[in-house]
């Protein structure tokens, strides 16, 4: 099947061919599914699934974050977000108290061995980026993320 894609380096009217392999977005999601699929291993090492390291990762970044920040920093909706803290509670990795400011709102923080898992699997998602980023140069490092900030922000523009 072909599918029709104006470009804006193409002459009004004209058409181009949609190539798959060539799509940046089909890349980049593809790109985006082939790295969590081998982080996923490392989260199942610790008995966690991809919504769950999520959450983890948000709140080990921030040491004490309100659930509702959860949703806004990560690509989850609330109801995931919810399931993911619930079942990180059960397994006593968060502990959830009110926030003496606003007793609505519900702060999360890693427990003792929350922090554990979060620095274990920290450490092997990072030495992964290392590894991943190892083949380009640090000219080319520096303008991939550049341009993934570029995307980012374009994307979020479009969202609104």
């Amino acid at each position: 099947m072909t599918v029709a894609c104006v470009s804006r380096k193409t002459k009004p009217g004209a058409k181009r061919k949609l190539i798959l392999d060539q799509f940046a977005p089909y890349r980049i999601v593809a790109l985006g599914h082939a790295i969590s699929g081998w982080l996923a291993r490392a989260y199942r090492d610790e008995n966690i699934t991809i919504p769950e390291w999520r959450v983890l990762a948000v709140i080990g970044e921030a040491e004490r974050v309100a659930a509702r920040d959860v949703v806004k920093r990560t690509p989850m909706d609330k109801m995931t977000v919810s399931r993911a803290v619930a079942s990180l509670e059960q397994k006593g990795f968060v502990n959830r108290a009110p926030d003496a400011a606003d007793r609505r709102v519900s702060m999360l923080s890693l427990s003792g061995e929350g922090r554990k898992v979060f620095d274990r699997v920290a450490a092997l998602a990072l030495e992964y980026e290392d590894d991943l980023l190892s083949i380009l140069e640090p000219e080319e490092a520096a303008a991939f993320r550049l341009a993934l900030e570029k995307l980012e922000a374009r994307a979020s523009e479009n969202e609104q």
